[in-house]
């Protein structure tokens, strides 16, 4: 990692082959090429294999036993070389100046370890315009990220030493694994915003993980229990009792619904309203004096 300015683009794949090429070129055709291209083939059974052999020496391409998006990204991490690291989703892709803009921010603003651009939607072909909950926000943005991810893999940018500091994706989760680590970064670093529009994230596969698992909060919740036992400020304790809470409401209303899940959310949801009441009392538990 001796050069500051280069970059290790990871792309995690799994049966994408019909996509996966649109991605790598979006990088092949970027204005700022100091990069290097690592594609993490997570046990594809489709035609990707033959896909990226014709790519030879512009990309490293590895293939491991299928284990998830998380176990491919951190694989991607151990094979980085860059003191910058950008991920892309292989069914996503960049406009040519994406990492150019990227780039240029951290250069001008050295104190952001992580930068995000602004984004454009397809579903099923179309464009289609983000929900107001969805809005990108850039400087200490732990609060709004409490309720949904709103940092997309395939925009930001980090350098290495946050990676170092706060760890990397929580490869026990099946869903919300980049919610999870974007909260435990954006509790101790600003993340920065590029307001142009410089990627262009796809849906509506059927394969996507969203779709796959009932009650994503489910596992927002763990990844929030896991930021209370951080050194996080009074403030920003108070806003995780008040997220878990509002969640477990949901839940509980939804579980309730469907007459077919454990009764598991009830007795939670009193447990986190009366630690909610202690801290209220109290303090943060591990800010008390005796």
């Amino acid at each position: 990692m001796d050069d500051p300015g280069r970059v290790s683009v990871i792309i995690p794949t799994y049966n994408r082959g019909a996509v996966l090429e649109q991605a790598i070129k979006s990088v092949l055709n970027q204005t700022y090429q100091n990069y290097e291209i690592i594609v993490v083939d997570d046990g594809s059974t489709d035609n990707t294999h033959r896909i990226l052999q014709k790519y030879g020496h512009k990309i490293r391409y590895y293939s491991k036993l299928h284990g998830g998006v998380s176990s491919s990204r951190n694989f991607g991490l151990e094979k980085s070389e860059g003191s910058w690291v950008a991920f892309l989703d292989s069914d996503d892709y960049w406009m040519p100046e994406k990492l150019e803009r990227q780039i240029e921010f951290v250069r001008q603003n050295p104190e952001f370890l992580i930068v995000q651009t602004d984004e454009k939607w397809i579903r099923r072909g179309k464009f289609v315009n983000s929900m107001q909950k969805h809005r990108k926000y850039g400087g200490w943005i732990f609060k709004q990220c409490l309720p949904l991810c709103i940092v997309s893999p395939s925009a930001v940018m980090v350098h290495q030493r946050v990676f170092n500091d706060v760890g990397v994706f929580d490869e026990d989760l099946p869903v919300c694994e980049d919610y999870d680590l974007w909260l435990r970064i954006a509790y101790k670093y600003p993340i920065g915003l590029i307001e142009e529009k410089l990627i262009v994230k796809t849906g509506g596969h059927p394969d996507q993980l969203s779709r796959q698992y009932w009650g994503m909060d489910r596992y927002r919740i763990t990844a929030l229990e896991k930021i209370l036992t951080k050194d996080i400020s009074d403030e920003q304790y108070e806003m995780v009792l008040k997220e878990i809470i509002k969640k477990l409401t949901v839940l509980e209303s939804g579980r309730r619904k469907r007459h077919d899940l454990p009764n598991i959310f009830a007795g939670k949801l009193s447990e986190y309203r009366s630690k909610l009441e202690d801290f209220r009392k109290t303090g943060h538990p591990d800010h008390r004096t005796a």
